[in-house]
């Protein structure tokens, strides 16, 4: 249940009708082009509630009826969700209805890596520095990670990387951005919790794209949450046209597209060879000492844009013979040098001992660029001869007999394919260029492992 205030929310709507009236008169020019009404005009321009969807309008009661404490944002991809944030986050700082009653001090700032949370909630085209009127601008500091208004409200920046950052501070208002992508995102959130005890009645506002996870699930049905949602199209008027018609026009329709432009929550998909439940068991938050480890890499068979990526993917096996998938490093858009150098960096971070790779796409080629960036790298090439889900079966089997773990953090995008990989593909018709490179590891380690002499490692 979502509902909004009923009161401060009234002016709002009345000054919605006078705009649309004056745009319907064509007076709205005329409007602009007076100067006495500049500063007023300036004004309106700033104050974001006026301008704001209906998705972004603060609710007033959470599930159960009572005031939030969590206001969950569920949005597609440029629906408007970092916008929102940044303009609560303003409000909150300043006391500024119908966003917030009074002021709140200690505003914590958290995203999925410190990069994200600099240049997409702090210094991004609708960041904090970039909404905030020149007279309201906070002076960001990067080297404390710290935003700090003029009116003595602070902010600080958190990564979801690294949970250990959020124990000891404490804040009356916090923003997560993108939470269903976050690294080790129910211990990060957990210590976000812990935090929030400052004030009468501290808040957060989540927004994410959302995926079918624990976590967004418990959210959701919380009776202390209040949840809005927006698809892509809501904000259409914001976005590039070219966008709208290439992107949108592909997805349309598909399970990825239900998810990433109408934000959706897609459960698993009938057919499909894993399922959340089966990857939620199969986390585990470090691997054992490894007897052996390999990268797969499923090459693509183009570098131009919209190819396929170009899947890369690390597993080890343990003495008790259980598989441990340690990264997910696959990269798009680059030639072939570029995503060989990717795989063979993997390689020798991780003091690898074989690395695996697909050629029915490249054939020699393959080898020769792989061969180029290092040829003592010891190289196996295969050929598919059967079809993908023929060869995904027997690594699906692995995972549900428990023997194949996946290290934090999680991988998500690894992970999203997975769950959407059925008989006849991905939902979308692309290509599974992480899964494919995953099953190569897997199926290596399990067929070779007992031809080689083991060596002991720990990561």
């Amino acid at each position: 249940m979502t509902t909004f205030l009923p009161i401060s929310m009234n002016s709002v709507q009345s000054l919605r009708g006078a705009l649309k009236l004056l745009s319907q008169a064509g007076l709205t020019r005329q409007l602009v082009a007076d100067p006495s009404l500049h500063r007023w005009i300036l004004r309106l321009d700033r104050d974001f509630i006026t301008f704001a969807h209906r998705h972004q309008e603060p609710p007033t009661h959470a599930n159960g009826g009572r005031p939030w404490t969590t206001w969950l944002m569920l949005g597609g991809r440029g629906a408007g969700k970092t916008r929102l944030g940044a303009e609560w986050v303003r409000a909150v700082a300043h006391g500024t209805r119908p966003y917030a009653s009074e002021r709140s001090l200690q505003i914590a700032l958290v995203g999925e890596t410190e990069h994200d949370v600099r240049e997409v909630m702090i210094e991004g085209p609708a960041g904090l520095l970039e909404i905030s009127p020149r007279s309201e601008r906070p002076q960001w500091t990067a080297t404390r990670r710290r935003l700090e208004w003029p009116n003595g409200a602070v902010g600080f920046a958190f990564s979801a990387e690294d949970p250990e950052q959020l124990r000891g501070p404490q804040f009356d208002a916090a923003w997560c951005d993108e939470l269903a992508k976050w690294h080790y995102m129910d211990a990060t959130f957990d210590m976000l919790q812990f935090g929030l005890r400052l004030g009468p009645r501290p808040r957060q506002l989540i927004t994410t794209t959302p995926r079918p996870i624990p976590l967004i699930k418990r959210l959701i049905a919380d009776s202390r949450t209040a949840v809005t949602r927006a698809t892509t199209h809501a904000n259409a008027a914001h976005l590039s046209p070219a966008f709208l018609a290439e992107v949108l026009a592909r997805c349309a329709g598909t399970r990825l597209g239900r998810q990433e432009i109408d934000g959706e929550i897609i459960e698993d998909r009938a057919d499909a060879l894993w399922t959340r439940a089966v990857i939620e068991a199969s986390r585990v938050s470090s691997a054992p000492a490894l007897l052996r480890i390999v990268i797969g890499v499923d090459p693509p068979g183009s570098a131009r844009p919209g190819a396929d990526a170009c899947g890369i993917v690390a597993a080890g096996i343990a003495e008790n013979e259980r598989i441990y998938v340690l990264e997910d490093a696959s990269v798009q858009g680059l030639a072939p040098g570029g995503w060989a150098m990717k795989a063979v960096a993997l390689f020798k971070r991780l003091n690898a001992d074989a690395l695996v790779a697909e050629v029915n796409q490249g054939g020699d080629m393959v080898r020769a660029v792989l061969e180029q960036v290092d040829r003592s790298i010891p190289l196996r090439t295969v050929r598919a001869t059967r079809g993908k889900w023929l060869r995904a079966e027997p690594v699906a089997m692995l995972y549900q007999q428990g023997r194949v773990k996946h290290v934090d953090p999680p991988l998500v995008a690894l992970e999203d394919e997975m769950c959407d990989f059925g008989m006849a593909g991905l939902s979308s018709g692309g290509s599974p260029d992480r899964l494919d490179a995953l099953v190569w590891a897997v199926t290596e380690l399990t067929a070779r492992t007992a031809r080689r002499e083991p060596r002991v490692r720990g990561l």
